[in-house]
This record gives C-alpha cells, sequence and structure tokens, in this order.
C-alpha cells in the first residue's frame, strides 16, 4: 500500500508543479504536441491565445502589414483562394530571390480557418521536395472573448521517418518564436521582427 502511495505521489508531483506556474509570459503560451496518424505521418500542433480580438490577429496572417510586422522582413500578398504569399526572411534581399518562401493560399474560411501549402526551394531539406503536394499548414481561429483569441496551427503531411523527426525539433522551435513575434506584435501593437 505504502508502495501504491508512494508511485501516486511521484505521478502526481509534475501536476502540482504545472497548476502552481502562473507565469504569462510568452515563452510559455505556445503549445507544442506531434501527433502520428494512421497514414505514418507526423501532425504539428501549435496553439496560443492572444489578448486580441480576432480580427486583428486575422489581418496580421492575411495582409502585407501584418507579415512584415511579425513573421518576415518583407511580404508580398495576393489573398484569395489558390493566392500566393511570398515571403523573405533577409532583409536585404528581395522578394523573387533565392531566398523568396512562397506559400499557396490553398483556402479560407474567413476569419476562422486558412489552409497554406509551401512551395519546397533550396531552402527545405531535398528530402521533402518528393513530399510537397502533401505538405499543409492549416490555421484555426477562435475567439474566447471579444478580445481573446485562440490560434490553433496544425503542421500536416511530415512523414513519421528518420529523416523528418530531426526536422520537427526545428519546426517547433522556429514557429515557436515566430508566434512570440505574433503575441508580442499584437498586443503592444510594436512590430517585433528581428530580422
Amino acid at each position: 500500500m505504502k508502495k501504491l502511495l508512494f508511485q501516486i505521489i511521484v505521478l502526481c508531483m509534475p501536476l502540482v508543479v504545472l497548476a502552481q506556474n502562473t507565469n504569462n509570459d510568452s515563452e510559455n503560451r505556445i503549445i507544442s504536441v506531434i501527433d502520428s496518424t494512421h497514414a505514418n505521418n507526423m501532425v504539428l500542433k501549435q496553439s496560443f491565445v492572444v489578448n486580441v480580438p480576432k480580427d486583428s490577429v486575422w489581418n496580421a496572417y492575411t495582409t502585407k502589414k501584418g507579415w512584415e510586422s511579425w513573421a518576415t522582413a518583407m511580404a508580398e500578398i495576393d489573398f484569395k483562394i489558390n493566392g500566393i504569399i511570398k515571403t523573405n526572411y533577409n532583409k536585404n534581399g528581395k522578394i523573387g530571390d533565392d531566398s523568396t518562401i512562397t506559400l499557396h493560399v490553398v483556402n479560407y474560411i474567413p476569419k476562422q480557418m486558412l489552409t497554406l501549402q509551401a512551395e519546397i526551394t533550396k531552402n527545405f531539406p531535398s528530402f521533402m521536395k518528393d513530399d510537397e503536394k502533401e505538405l499543409f499548414n492549416m490555421i484555426l481561429f477562435g475567439s474566447i472573448s471579444a478580445i481573446k483569441t485562440k490560434v490553433i496551427s496544425y503542421g500536416i503531411g511530415y512523414k513519421n521517418n528518420e529523416k523528418y523527426k530531426p526536422l520537427m525539433k526545428f519546426f517547433i522551435q522556429g514557429n515557436a518564436e515566430s508566434y512570440r513575434n505574433l503575441i508580442a506584435y499584437l498586443e503592444t501593437g510594436i512590430p517585433s521582427v528581428k530580422y
């Protein structure tokens, strides 16, 4: 009986520590989970809550000003179904050069859902080129209140194999940094791109 009680206490201890953590720092606001599917794929789910209305978050994802305030040094946006978002993280570059990232707007429901698909260029690992047509980013926007929005991003189509597993750590860290920039920009109004 004592052994069972000890095991329960040990198992519950992390929950007590988590429950006592009231840190509102943006470092701890992004939740990342990797899951797998029946098709032997991995899904990267990342979510966060930002203290602004949903319209503000939507505009950050769908406008040139929005992208350049939190995500990239420069952006060119043709936002529509089958539209394109071209970005460049290099502040000394230009749209269309080798460091341009092109995202296709696959579909969207205004202020609720956005699906993007990246063109795989030489800046991505070469093995991803074979999977390019299966890789998507679906972003869901939900109102918690008039001034609080929950964002859930799903990276879909990553293969559950030894090539992709190390890449997940890179995507988690890179995306989390971008989401911290987004939160800072939306909650302060001050552009937070650090390029």
